[in-house]
């Protein structure tokens, strides 16, 4: 065995012993995926920044409306409508700390239209342990943060994203079983109806 041989043959050995690495989903059948959902309605898991743990349910009605509501003891509220992100603090009786929906990055998925090919708007997206990771933000403001998305495959299934914001601080949402193709009341959404309910 000439040097050459030698040296090869560890390489050869090694490359037969990787498990072959799979391709990503691609970007257009995941917004074609998001894109097809309407309604939403599943448990999550919340990992905190501090890493404290939150439970709760979300609603999802896109374009643009999301209602997270914690469990107990927590009860706090976080609603999306109407361009407006609203934070109901259950230890508090002051009104909900507010700010426009396009200053998170959750926005992305909730936006009418979702096309993850758009220029700048997909900063990472790669195959990892048999899900697929995209890291998506705001091409005309990067600063906003960006949000991780994981999937799934066979069917593509959206399992939880990670919000990183402008402080670099990042929490992570674990998804359960959705229920999809549902009826949601409006009031569900409604900020200025829940604003109401509280004050009685």
């Amino acid at each position: 065995m000439n040097i050459r041989t030698a040296l090869l043959a560890p390489l050869a050995f090694l490359t037969l012993a990787l498990p072959a690495l799979a391709d990503p989903i691609p970007l257009g059948d995941l917004s074609r995926y998001l894109n097809g959902l309407t309604t939403v309605e599943t448990d999550f898991t919340q990992v905190n920044a501090d890493g404290s743990v939150s439970l709760g349910k979300v609603f999802i009605k896109r374009p643009g409306r999301v209602r997270f509501e914690y469990a107990p003891p927590d009860r706090s509220l976080v609603l999306a409508s109407g361009g407006q992100v609203a934070i109901f603090d259950a230890k508090s009786n002051q009104p909900p700390e507010q700010y426009p929906l396009k200053r998170t990055p959750l926005n992305l998925i909730l936006d009418a239209k979702v096309d993850l090919g758009r220029a700048k708007m997909v900063v990472g997206h790669r195959e990892v342990e048999k899900t697929t990771r995209v890291v998506a933000q705001d091409p005309q403001h990067p600063e906003y943060g960006t949000i991780e998305l994981v999937f799934t495959a066979n069917p593509v299934t959206l399992r939880q994203w990670i919000i990183t914001d402008d402080l670099g601080q990042a929490t992570t949402v674990i998804l359960g079983e959705f229920k999809t193709g549902g009826e949601f009341k409006p009031s569900l959404f409604n900020i200025t109806d829940e604003v109401s309910r509280r004050k009685k």
